[in-house]
């Protein structure tokens, strides 16, 4: 790190629905020196531009961004519109890709019935869809991420979820992302297929594609050690650098 350079601040991003909880695992193994904070921006607003730029606004200086799934979306937006900014990217279980029409249905319908209050009714049927089959079976993890999910409410359902149905499609912007980009993939991901992070790694010029064997898609809840064991080590090379 170059002398009186400010240290670049970590920030977490969860994915839809989830808070400081889908972290717990990462932050209590990263360094206590390191400058670290979780973002609430997708709670606050209504698309991912808004939510990126809050980002950006609420946390000065340059930036490590690490998000999950729709705030992997956030980072991948934040580094398009502040890429001064953005020392590296970590993005676990993240699509660049736009809503396609299958899933804009989906959504629409989920929303309809979040709006009905039946949101338990379909976290609880959905989310072993989250899950590798072997922890889908383990009902204490699946649990925890069912409550964690319906701890949001049915307005943040019904919002983010939305959010996601307008999201940009990134695709066009990874090419000129020129800081290291980090993809973590569940190889068994049913939410946002595997295709999705070899496409992300392929088009970034400084990009380290990492499968995480028998995983799905809640990275950080099923393998949280193997998150670790890679997204540690990569953090000190990307300061190091910095």
């Amino acid at each position: 790190m170059a002398e009186n350079s400010p240290m670049p601040r970590l920030v977490l991003l969860p994915g839809l629905a989830c808070d400081h909880r889908l972290w717990e695992a990462q932050v209590a193994a990263l360094p206590s020196n390191l400058d670290v904070r979780v973002s609430d921006a997708h709670m606050r607003h209504d698309r991912i531009e808004a939510m990126a730029a809050a980002v950006l606004g609420e946390h000065a200086g340059p930036l490590v961004l690490c998000g999950a799934s729709m705030g992997g979306m956030i980072a991948l937006e934040a580094a398009r519109q502040a890429p001064e900014r953005i020392v590296a990217l970590a993005l676990l279980g993240t699509n660049a890709r736009p809503e396609t029409p299958e899933m804009y249905e989906l959504r629409k319908s989920a929303i309809e019935l979040f709006e009905r209050g039946e949101a338990r009714d379909v976290i609880e049927l959905n989310a072993g869809f989250a899950f590798h089959p072997d922890q889908a079976a383990d009902e204490a993890l699946v649990g925890r991420y069912v409550e964690l999910v319906l701890d949001a409410g049915a307005e943040q359902l019904i919002r983010q979820n939305r959010a996601l149905m307008q999201r940009p499609d990134a695709r066009s912007h990874l090419a000129a992302l020129r800081c290291p980009v980090l993809v973590l993939c569940g190889d068994s991901d049913r939410l946002t297929p595997p295709e999705c992070s070899r496409e992300i790694a392929a088009t970034v010029t400084q990009a380290e594609l990492v499968w995480v064997a028998q995983c799905g898609h809640m990275l950080t809840m099923e393998k949280p050690e193997v998150v670790n064991a890679t997204l540690l080590p990569w953090l000190q090379r990307v300061l190091a650098a910095a």
